[in-house]
């Protein structure tokens, strides 16, 4: 029993929980701008350099092999540059969207941290000083007495 308490102890800790939120947004985040690239951005970009669609851009550095029937025997070696430029493409939309995120989440703890604190109250003057201490030794006098 003590491994399944020590488990359930590790397993609902709050940073591990907190984690685990965080993967499960990450992936759906991921998704979204995944979408975002494919869908919405790719498409204008591939129009504006003449219609490619960068994830079938690739260099054949060997031809596949193919029998008498037509069937293929080997697979062609294929470099899949645009499959590269596509996901560089991903990480570039989805760090900006992060930095963004960020930098929001700065600016409204920024915010917080401005609010005024209240506002101290002021020193005593030199005679209030003065006058407390002549009152607190005429009641060390009265005490004595």
């Amino acid at each position: 029993m003590g491994f399944l308490k020590e488990f359930k102890a590790f397993a609902l800790k709050g940073n591990v929980m907190d984690m685990a939120v965080g993967v499960i947004i990450g992936g759906a985040f991921g998704k979204i701008v995944s979408s975002l690239v494919n869908d919405v951005i790719m498409p204008p970009i591939g129009l504006i350099v003449g219609g490619v669609d960068f994830t079938n851009l690739k260099l054949t550095l060997k031809s596949a092999v193919v029998d008498v029937a037509g069937a293929v025997t080997a697979p062609a070696v294929t470099w899949n540059y645009g499959a590269f430029i596509q996901q560089v493409v991903d990480f570039t939309i989805l760090a900006f969207c992060v930095f963004m995120m960020v930098k929001i989440m700065n600016k409204l703890l920024k915010k917080e941290e401005k609010k005024p604190a209240p506002a101290a109250p002021p020193a005593p003057s030199k005679e209030e000083v003065l006058l407390t201490e002549i009152r607190d030794l005429l009641k060390e006098q009265s005490l004595k007495k």
